[in-house]
């Protein structure tokens, strides 16, 4: 199974980024499944213009974006809260992907404060249905985030270390179900 953890902080000094770094090391040493980040900061999306809708009809500079959006099976979003919401470059790669049937989502938010995101993840539940995706309902909310992991993306809150899992867990046995009922038909 390929799965794109897809890190929407446009920041430069990103600590959610330290999440996603995270989430791929965990899922690469529990599974043997392809997976890798999207990093928003390495692809400079213009405002929406037009649609992506096949990987020929992409324009050569996204290609290699395209070919790994097409070909995932799977997502897992990672954004920080801003203003109440997730990230704009989060959304304006996914509104240049739209269609994502079939493809299961996990949502991560992450923020400096108590509530960890939480209104970003609601609405991020709200984009996923309207990209055809199917949304995990475990979400990981990470409050404190600077206080959870380093810049590498080590945990430095043993405590949090059950959340991860349970979200993983319940992540990867959604989408490895789904994988299993669209192969098996």
């Amino acid at each position: 199974m390929k799965i794109e953890i897809i890190s929407g902080s446009s920041r430069e000094t990103s600590v959610t980024n330290r999440l996603a770094l995270h989430l791929e090391k965990v899922i690469k040493e529990k599974t043997e499944h392809d997976v890798n980040i999207i990093d928003v900061r390495e692809h400079f999306l213009p405002e929406l213009q037009r649609v992506f809708t096949s990987i020929e009809a992409t324009p050569e500079e996204y290609r290699d974006l395209a070919k790994r959006m097409f070909q995932a099976d799977g997502f897992i979003v990672v954004s920080p809260e801003y203003n109440g919401s997730f990230s704009a470059a989060m959304k304006n790669l996914l509104d240049h992907f739209p269609k994502q049937h079939h493809k299961v989502f996990g949502i991560v938010t992450a923020s400096p404060g108590a509530l960890g995101g939480i209104r970003a993840a609601i609405q991020l539940q709200q984009l996923i249905f309207a990209l055809f995706g199917i949304g995990s309902p475990y979400m990981l909310i990470t409050p404190n985030i600077e206080k959870k992991f380093d810049e590498k993306g080590n945990l430095l809150d043993d405590s949090f270390a059950k959340s991860v899992d349970t979200f993983v867990n319940e992540y990867l046995w959604l989408a490895e179900r789904v994988i299993q009922e669209s192969v098996s038909h």
